[in-house]
């Protein structure tokens, strides 16, 4: 007869150690679903020797693969809303431009300084008996040779000088999380990025928490302010018009599980490996967690996938696809595997409860339930 109990306890065991309150899926559950072909509802890889290489050689996004790195052409062409400034000599007094009557404007008896001029809409300035004179799109000397054809049998041997008094359409503007956002010039030589970030008074905050997003045309790239000062080649040269934004981004993963806490993880560098990712989290509990169990989750786009897992049919209409990395920590070489294995922001960390664990637990709870019944038995037999 007790056989018969202890089979039946057993039995109610097993079986109910999936009605059980739990952290989350069990290892073979995470990994029978994503088998699934007729869901497709992710794809369960391996980390191994080639995920991991195969993941270091997909680097994120960059400025110079994107845009470039020229250094452009030292020549400043004038744009529409530039500031133009002309001074215009002669030769000889009495002159268009020495007369009495402009002498206040000139530096001299010879020479006349015409008041600064916004570039309109239709790319032109006026100059005194030269009347309008296109310069949008024109170098400064472009221009001066223009005016000096067109005062040509007028002004007395005239030389002009052409200044961009305020270079508006040669700028960048630099904004978001700096100390001083603005509208900034581009030097002749050249400017990169961490020129015009230090002249906007640097960046508010850490260093790692830092995003720069350069805006160009209709592409725009974001990579880490970290990446910028480790990597010279990410400082690229900017073009007019660019947009500079300093993004303050903290990242983080979630971690959940058999871990120490389950929160979300701030990665407190710019580069964190799953390796550490799970130290930070509090490490695997001894009497919880599976160590075959050890899933990492994130969307990586199809090609990617594609190339991770090839015989794996992907959905070409789909951008991302949801895939659960697992590492199994039984075998010591996979440490060295976690910490080749980068982390990205927002990941989610999943450490699946054992199996023991779970049948612990329900024994625990038949425990508590039968205590009192047994120890009431045991009390009236004593009594008898």
């Amino acid at each position: 007869m007790r056989s018969i109990w202890c089979a039946l306890a057993l039995s109610l065991a097993l079986a109910g150690c999936s009605a059980l309150p739990t952290a989350g899926p069990m290892t073979e559950d995470v990994l029978k679903n994503g088998d699934n072909e007729l869901e497709k509802r992710y794809v369960v890889l391996d980390v191994d020797e080639r995920t991991v290489s195969v993941l270091a050689s997909h680097p994120g996004p960059s400025f110079r693969a994107r845009f470039g790195d020229y250094r452009p052409a030292p020549d400043i062409r004038i744009g529409v809303g530039d500031e133009v400034r002309l001074t215009i000599w002669e030769a000889a007094a009495g002159g268009l431009f020495s007369s009495a009557a402009l002498d206040r404007f000139g530096t001299g008896s010879r020479s006349a300084l015409i008041p600064d001029q916004t570039v309109t809409r239709d790319g032109a300035i006026t100059v005194p008996y030269a009347g309008r004179v296109e310069v949008a799109g024109r170098t400064p000397a472009e221009v001066e040779q223009i005016v000096l054809q067109r005062l040509a049998g007028k002004a007395i041997e005239p030389q002009a000088l052409v200044t961009v008094s305020r270079n508006l359409s040669n700028s960048v503007t630099v904004t978001g999380e700096v100390t001083n956002g603005a509208r900034l010039p581009l030097s002749v030589r050249g400017d990169r990025i961490l020129d015009v970030i230090g002249a906007a008074g640097g960046i508010r905050g850490t260093v790692y928490d830092a995003f720069v997003r350069l805006t160009r045309g209709n592409a725009t790239v974001t990579v880490p302010m970290e990446l910028i000062l480790s990597n010279p080649q990410e400082n690229v040269f900017l073009r007019p018009g660019d947009i500079v934004t300093v993004v303050r981004s903290p990242q983080t993963f979630t971690a959940f599980g058999a871990v120490g806490a389950n929160t979300v993880v701030s990665f407190g560098t710019i580069n964190l490996t799953l390796e550490e990712a799970i130290a930070k989290a509090g490490g695997l509990l001894d009497q919880r967690s599976d160590p075959d169990g050890i899933f990492l989750l994130r969307f990586e786009p199809a090609s990617l996938v594609r190339e991770l897992a090839p015989d794996r049919s992907v959905d070409k209409r789909e951008r991302l696809i949801p895939v659960v990395y697992r590492l199994t920590l039984r075998d010591a070489k996979n440490y060295f595997l976690a910490r080749s294995f980068a982390m990205r922001d927002k990941d989610v960390l999943y450490v699946a409860n054992a199996t023991g664990a779970e049948l612990q637990k329900f024994l625990t709870l038949v425990g508590t339930i039968t205590s009192p019944v047994i120890s009431g038995a045991s009390v009236a037999a004593t009594a008898r």
